[in-house]
């Protein structure tokens, strides 16, 4: 372990001279990417982040605010942070004991590491003047979110195809892969968007599911309750009967179509009519006949993100694995990087000098959920079916 006279030392060296920052405006490269181990990894850069002092947080210290408020790092990180100016207010370096006031603009300038996704690439299936049709790849999310700004559709788009502007008019789950419809401007995507609110576009997915799915259409209709806090829906019935009141939730409808079974897994057509959180993957479960590789839905009860510190699926991942399992050597494949070769080590970075961020170093599977067909008035765009929905 460093002293913490060490550690003021190497964190006061660092500062903010020789840094190269980047913002938004710094659009993805093709060498910003690294593969490994099936994944695609980002290369660590350095990035600002901007916040504004929200009412609750005035009156705090600037450290005690940042211990409180984002509890990824030691408390020591935020005063190191604080005192070589890697935590600024209105673009000034402040001391530790420095009290906040509302709206005001806080910069952390940070060593980012984003989450590794898997390595395919980002297919192009219909290149036209105003739509981009692709396959999306499971566990890539579409656009900048969370952790995720590079290893997103829309950057490697960018970055690999050099397709820019690109505003998504629909979203898949991270997990989820598929049919993807970009427009090419502002103004076809609000057409897009428009026929969408209107309940004119059809959705089409196809899920392969535990056990004999029946033969016959089965329409859901069951009430999606969403818990934000554990990132996990559940579906119920839209009136208690025993009490006669309506439930929780929104209400969402759902049809579901055998395509083929092998007395194992099925492989049905779904076709949401609403478009709710999880809706295919819950009201799959309520059906009995939840997704075969869901982790977050295959029970009804699974550990929450607020427990694992992490996204819902992954924290459901982690309790799938055995008792025996250690989820940093038997989960995650057993990889350690060389990383000194690919990037610069920051010594106050608290994710180096490993390549992915804390509680990213498993390996993570797409759910068998895939977007298959969109259509609407006078147009329709489709996508090939993935591997696993050959039963064969």
């Amino acid at each position: 372990m460093k002293s913490k006279r060490k550690r003021e030392e190497e964190s006061m060296s660092m500062g903010m001279g020789g840094i190269v920052w980047q913002t938004p405006a710094n659009p993805p490269q093709r060498s910003d990417y690294i593969f490994q181990n099936g994944r695609r990894h980002v290369r660590p850069y350095y990035f600002e982040f901007i916040a504004h002092v929200k009412n609750r947080w005035a009156g705090k210290t600037i450290v005690d605010l940042f211990a409180e408020e984002f509890k990824g790092r030691p408390y020591e990180y935020y005063v190191d942070a604080v005192k070589c100016g890697r935590i600024q207010v209105d673009g000034e370096i402040v001391p530790v004991s420095y009290i906040v006031k509302s709206s005001q603009k806080i910069s952390h300038f940070l060593h980012r590491h984003e989450p590794p996704v898997m390595a395919w690439g980002v297919k192009v299936l219909k290149e036209e003047a105003e739509v981009l049709t692709v396959c999306k790849p499971a566990s890539v999310p579409v656009h900048p979110c969370g952790q995720y700004r590079k290893n997103t559709v829309v950057g490697i788009l960018e970055a690999e195809h050099g397709l820019a502007p690109l505003f998504p008019i629909h979203r898949l789950d991270r997990l989820v892969s598929g049919l993807l419809i970009l427009a090419r401007n502002a103004s076809k995507a609000d057409l897009f968007r428009q026929q969408i609110e209107s309940g004119l576009v059809k959705k089409q997915y196809i899920a392969r599911v535990v056990g004999v799915f029946p033969e016959e259409e089965q329409v859901v209709d069951a009430n999606i309750n969403y818990n934000a806090r554990e990132g996990r829906s559940t579906a119920e019935q839209m009136v208690d009967s025993s009490t006669d009141t309506p439930t929780k939730g929104k209400a969402a409808q759902t049809k579901f179509t055998r395509i083929s079974s092998n007395g194992v897994h099925s492989i049905v057509l779904c076709e949401p009519i609403t478009g709710r959180t999880h809706q295919i993957r819950v009201h799959l479960q309520y059906t009995g006949y939840p997704i075969a590789n869901d982790a977050l839905y295959l029970t009804k009860e699974a550990s929450g993100r607020s427990v694992q510190k992490t996204t819902a699926d992954r924290a459901a991942a982690i309790s799938s694995c055995s008792p025996a399992c250690d989820v940093e050597e038997d989960c995650a494949n057993e990889w350690k990087e060389n990383s000194s070769e690919d990037f610069s080590i920051d010594p106050m970075c608290t994710n180096c000098p490993n390549l992915a961020p804390k509680g990213y170093e498993g390996e993570e599977e797409g759910l068998w959920l895939h977007c298959v067909r969109y259509s609407g008035p006078g147009w329709i765009y489709e996508c090939p079916y993935p591997e696993w929905a050959s039963l064969e």
